[in-house]
This record gives C-alpha cells, structure tokens and sequence, in this order.
C-alpha cells in the first residue's frame, strides 16, 4: 500500500511539472530587455548574477528583492529600476538566476 501511494504520489508530481523559472518566464516579466543570459547588455547577464551570489545563502531572497525594489551600484552606475509587476514571479526567477 506505501509503494502505491509514493508511485502515485510520484506520478502526479510528473503530470503537473516542476514549479520553476526559465527564460520565459523572464521574457513575460521583461527582464530579457536589459539582460541575457550570457552576455552583458544594459544589465550584467544573468549568469555574472549568479556568479556573483555564488555560495550566499541568501542570494535568492537578495535577487528576488531586487527584481522587485530595484537596485543600484550593484553591477555598475546602471540602476535597475524596480519591476513591482513581477513581484508574484521575483522568487521563481531568481531560484532559475541562482540555477545558472
């Protein structure tokens, strides 16, 4: 009875699909206008984020905040404005930033 409820359970995990950012997700939230994922544009490129948060602990809150209050003299003289409107997908986005 356990093995069928973990099989099941496993299984509906697999339908629904892992909860996770990617590259369109960042795109909807417009991000992909002032950065990439490998090179720097207006704003460092994704992976120079994740570069540099490497190994902090709260490198995703960090991120995540700052998608959304914005930030500046972090990665150059370019401030990055705040993106209140993707507040619901800061998380996710800077869980796939980290993920680089």
């Amino acid at each position: 009875m356990k093995t069928l409820t973990l099989v099941l359970v496993a299984a509906g995990l697999a339908i629904a699909g892992p909860v996770s950012a990617d590259e369109a997700l960042a795109k909807k939230n417009m991000c992909m206008n002032c950065h990439s994922v490998d090179k720097k544009l207006m704003g460092p490129s994704f992976k120079d984020v994740a570069a540099k948060y490497k190994g902090n602990k709260e490198a995703e809150k960090i991120l995540a905040e700052s998608i959304v209050k914005g930030s500046k003299d972090k990665f150059g003289k370019v401030p990055m404005p705040p993106q209140a409107k993707a507040a619901g997908d800061s998380a996710a986005l800077a869980k796939w930033i980290m993920s680089l």
